[in-house]
């Protein structure tokens, strides 16, 4: 199984952000030279996630993706704010190859089966937050401020069944602190999912990605 190593650049008013756990967002810089930086050392794919789309009630990517595709060739996934058919296409025809649905998909589930059937499942991907809350992993939306009160497991069962062709799960526990994957998370959804199955949150080093392929079954 081939495995990919995919980078996501957080978007708060065109600019990149850093934070940890999904808070405390710290500016670094202009997403258009980081794209470049990965594009060039060969990244197989770049998430961009609009961290603010909740705020605006709408995705602000569109002109700046549509600026960085006409110089980075690779596969281009867009997240945030996604509510409507209309949302998607706008994202689309500027140049990203996916987009990723969180807090639409647990509001409105004939919204993503309808987007499947006119987009194709492997241009629909679900965005699945999830904190650990003493042994038991919770989905949250809103980049992590809302707590649904869905189990993620059964959360990951229940997406598949949308016909989504990939599933991005997030560990805000982890997210941005640098001290590795959680492994446990990653491990029992893997056996879950019948889809290709994203892990974002908690790299460090080479190590650490290794120790995850080798541990679960995630993509």
């Amino acid at each position: 199984m081939i495995k990919r190593i995919i980078a996501r650049l957080d978007i708060k008013n065109n600019f990149l952000v850093k934070g940890m756990h999904l808070e405390g967002l710290r500016i670094l810089g202009y997403p258009e030279f980081f794209a470049e930086k990965y594009f060039e050392e060969n990244i197989d794919e770049i998430i961009f996630q609009d961290v603010v789309a909740s705020l605006y009630k709408r995705n602000q990517l569109s002109l700046l993706i549509n600026k960085i595709t006409k110089n980075i060739f690779t596969p281009i996934t867009v997240g945030g704010g996604i509510r409507s058919v209309n949302d998607i296409r706008e994202i689309l025809t500027n140049g990203a190859d996916r987009v990723s649905i969180n807090t639409a998909a647990i509001n409105n589930k004939k919204f993503i089966e309808e987007s499947v059937k006119i987009f194709g499942s492997s241009t629909i991907t679900i965005t699945i937050e999830a904190l650990k809350i003493g042994e038991k992993y919770k989905v949250y939306t809103d980049t992590g401020r809302t707590d649904t009160k869905i189990d993620v497991f059964e959360w990951i069962k229940e997406v598949q069944d949308m016909g989504v062709g990939e599933i991005i799960l997030t560990s805000i526990n982890n997210e941005g602190i640098g001290k590795g994957f959680d492994l446990n998370l990653y491990e029992k959804a893997s056996k879950l999912s019948k889809i290709s199955l994203l892990a974002h949150g908690g790299a460090r080093n080479l190590d650490d990605v290794y120790k995850l392929f080798i541990n679960s079954g995630v993509d």
